[in-house]
């Protein structure tokens, strides 16, 4: 960060004490089956009707690649961030046709192009299955067998479930163990890309800008899911808004929050501040520079790195946010004093007291265990000491042949059978996997490897074969033929025995280092996930006992709806409005010498003249957001698109641990923009009319 940035960052969370330490008016990534009606009522005279409620759940999208989206036609049309296209969008591109930096429209339904892995789910049903869950794992089982247990009725329950619906079947684990829902989702496999503009103006300000406000992005893109080769029939869309939004207006996000840790005790966070978080930066920092420098040595090499490279540039500095809270007594010590206060609760009622007051130091057992395990399970079950395709395809071919060769209830849980189709797509991808790149990533995790867990170490040794990182790297990914997906689908058919017997080099180093590997998962489920469940479960029946449940679960990368107030913040002394206009976008771009990354492209230099320099551009809102919101629709009260989230301020990376509406602002594309843009920069007729309704 820079020292303004941080100075910024340190006032912030000076003003959070004050905002943890009272209920928030807009916090919250609330379950669809659990919405807070009562606040909104009381707060802002909003009726959340089951209608109303129903309506925006089945129009949002989730987007396997890790993002959020809705439908906003009833002819299956979908709008994301451009930056959550971005993979599919580098995937259709060639070195003749770079699709992320000119973007893409098609004019006519036959130039809508199918993507070669992308997955949508629409959450149709919510069932509450706790029950199940907790009488198949006993009281008196040790964690081994309830691990085991656990693991084979959600398994069951899902394969059931898919069998009796057809539809995607998963079991989410909410509160972390608190309770248990079976969410089932319509899947969407043929997805098309219909429209994307130019990086310049959907990343606009680029890495500089990027978590800052203000912002001035059109980072938009626009899909449609296809049945039977023609355009889904959808009952359930997002209508536009004609007016946008107003200063102080209620507005709703409907999306896919990927992670926070809010719930979690003082012992596992400070776990996460001092080993899981500086880790995570030491390795997102090396992979940057390291495709930072192969981007740089050519236009081709650029457009090939170009998706991870902004993948771990975007994560980095939402990394470092969340580490500088975690660092900062003034977020550390009121989370302290709520668990102290929740723990002398639970030690003032015996009966409470018997059931749940030994939970804190279980978890605390379990972190222990984890910090002795961490690096392993890191660097070989996460497969970070592999930073390539074509390992995870060699590693996902031997692990789906032998537990495909097990009972379901016994299947690791990504192999479960509800989840196999999903796990092909991926594995059976289309999608260009390039020798030279996939070999300049493998050769510095290598490298990482052998750093973090010693170059004498035995199985390093093994794997390394005597040579350098580099140069093992190099033999790994040229004598591989698995990049060729015919080979894989005949790998994969032979089973077991044709992987044992094939002398591909990626799938001789799974079968080396898949033991070990599962070994330290073995420890980690066992030892760490499962305690730490029950841990976690009792801490939040205590809560639900004491408190209630008003409140929220961490998110989960599942459907939530969050809530909050278009509203402008001060910054330094410096008043921010709420929002942003087209205008504004020209002179931040003069101001920095119409310089690349604020360069705006000649599409929009040409048409300068046509635009209504006015429309509002950006603006931000007090919805509680983190990373997996991107593309989440913004919707009024009546249920029409106002706006698309594409990110948060500098001050929002503290959310992932506690909300403050002080100055943490989600930040969206504006309705009004995007129509502005489709009709008289891109020429989009077409398409603007069908989000109008007027087609």
């Amino acid at each position: 960060m820079t020292q303004t940035r941080t100075l910024r960052f340190a006032l912030f969370l000076g003003l959070l004490v004050s905002s943890m330490n009272r209920a928030s008016s807009d916090e919250g990534m609330w379950l669809f089956e659990h919405p807070p009606r009562q606040v909104l009522k009381e707060r802002y005279g909003f009726d959340a009707t089951d209608a109303w409620l129903e309506h925006v759940r089945l129009s949002s999208v989730r987007f396997n690649s890790g993002g959020s989206g809705s439908f906003v036609s009833a002819e299956g049309l979908v709008m994301t961030n451009h930056h959550v296209g971005a993979d599919a969008l580098q995937k259709l591109g060639t070195s003749e046709r770079d699709l992320v930096a000119i973007g893409y429209h098609a004019k006519s339904r036959d130039q809508e192009v199918k993507c070669v892995d992308v997955e949508l789910n629409v959450l149709m049903s919510i069932e509450d299955v706790t029950a199940k869950v907790q009488a198949a794992v006993k009281g008196d089982l040790d964690p081994p067998a309830a691990q085991k247990a656990r693991q084979a009725v959600m398994n069951t329950i899902e394969e059931e479930s898919l069998k009796q619906t057809g539809l995607r079947s998963d079991v989410v684990t909410l509160y972390q163990g608190g309770l248990y829902h079976l969410y089932r989702y319509k899947k969407y496999t043929d997805v098309r890309l219909v429209f994307a503009p130019e990086k310049d103006i959907a990343f606009f300000g680029g890495d500089p800008d990027n978590f800052e406000y203000p912002r001035y992005d059109l980072d938009v893109c626009f899909f449609r899911v296809y049945e039977n080769d023609k355009p889904a029939k959808i009952e359930h869309y997002l209508t536009w808004s004609t007016q946008g939004v107003a200063d102080q207006e209620l507005i709703f996000v409907s999306g896919n929050p990927g992670k926070t840790d809010r719930l979690n005790t003082m012992v596992h966070l400070r776990f996460l501040r001092d080993k899981v978080f500086p880790l995570s930066l030491d390795n997102i920092r090396r992979r940057e520079v390291n495709l930072r420098s192969f981007a740089e040595r050519g236009i081709e090499n650029a457009r090939r790195a170009e998706d991870e490279l902004f993948a771990y540039q975007n994560t980095r500095k939402a990394r470092l946010g969340g580490l500088e809270g975690l660092q900062n007594p003034l977020v550390m010590k009121p989370k302290q004093a709520a668990e102290d206060e929740l723990r002398k609760a639970v030690s003032a009622d015996e009966q409470l007291r018997g059931e749940y007051g030994q939970a804190w130091s279980e978890v605390e057992k379990a972190v222990d265990v984890w910090r002795g395990v961490y690096d392993e399970h890191y660097l070989l079950e996460r497969g970070m000491a592999f930073n390539t395709e074509l390992f995870q395809i060699a590693r996902g071919l031997l692990r789906m042949v032998e537990e495909k060769g097990k009972p379901n209830s016994e299947r690791l849980r990504e192999y479960a059978e509800a989840g196999l189709d999903s796990l092909k797509q991926q594995l059976f991808s289309e999608a260009p996997i390039y020798s030279d790149l996939e070999t300049i990533k493998l050769a510095d995790s290598l490298g990482f490897y052998m750093e973090l867990a010693g170059a004498d170490d035995e199985l390093v040794m093994q794997v390394m074969d005597g040579k350098s990182p580099t140069d093992r790297a190099a033999d790994l990914v040229a004598g591989s033929k698995l990049a060729d997906v015919a080979v894989r689908r005949k790998i994969a058919e032979g089973g077991l025995a044709a992987i044992r017997s094939s002398d591909d080099p990626m799938l001789k180093l799974a079968l080396l280092v898949d033991p070990p590997s599962r070994a330290v998962r073995k420890i980690y489920d066992e030892k760490v996930d499962e305690p730490m469940r029950q841990a976690y479960g009792k801490i939040a029946q205590a809560r639900f006992r004491i408190e209630g449940q008003n409140t929220y679960p961490d998110a989960t990368f599942t459907l939530r709806l969050a809530f909050g107030q278009v509203r402008g913040y001060s910054d330094m002394g410096k008043k921010l409005p709420p929002w942003t206009t087209i205008g504004g976008a020209f002179e931040h771009s003069a101001a920095h010498a119409h310089k690349e990354p604020f360069e705006l492209p000649a599409s929009w230099r040409e048409r300068k003249d046509k635009l209504d320099l006015n429309t509002p551009f950006n603006f931000v809102s007090t919805a509680d957001i983190i990373g997996g919101n991107s593309g989440s629709p913004v919707v009024n009260r009546a249920g029409e698109v106002v706006g698309l989230i594409f990110d948060g301020n500098i001050e929002s990376l503290v959310l992932d641990f506690a909300y403050s509406d002080e100055k943490a602002r989600a930040t969206s594309v504006d309705c009004r923009a995007i129509l502005e843009a489709l009709r008289k920069v891109y020429d989009a007729q077409t398409l603007a009319d069908e989000l109008t309704g007027k087609n």
